[in-house]
């Protein structure tokens, strides 16, 4: 099965900003809604945003929109979330998910996503 490939993960003061991709090996999840997850330590994993493959569908978390732009398609089978204006309570393990979309798929849940990445760390100092 196909697992997506976070990247862009690095370590930046508060206030800056850092573009998170991922990746699907081989083709595009045609069809599929690619979501964006983080978990910080001790916490559950979360929402971030979500974006169908084809780019025409966006859905954020109320507590991140106005920091994280839109995900977008982009060449080589890689969707890319910019992150700017960055906070210390950023700090997480990125995650990427994918989940094929039809009836009843909620794209803020974990519990519908197909595949998973492994994850990405951002760290935001102050």
């Amino acid at each position: 099965q196909v697992q997506p490939v976070e990247s862009g993960g690095g370590l930046v003061q508060a206030g800056g900003s850092l573009r998170l991709s991922c990746a699907a090996p081989g083709r595009a999840f045609s069809g599929y809604v690619m979501g964006w997850f983080r978990q910080a330590p001790g916490k559950e994993r979360e929402f971030v945003a979500a974006i169908r493959w084809s780019g025409v569908s966006t859905y954020y978390s109320g507590s991140v929109k106005g920091r994280f732009p839109s995900p977008k398609d982009n060449a080589k089978n890689t969707v890319a979330l910019q992150r700017n204006m960055l906070k210390p309570e950023d700090t997480a393990v990125y995650y990427c998910a994918a989940g094929l979309a039809g009836a009843g798929f909620n794209p803020v849940t974990p519990s519908g996503y197909d595949y998973w990445g492994r994850g990405t760390q951002v760290t935001v100092s102050s």
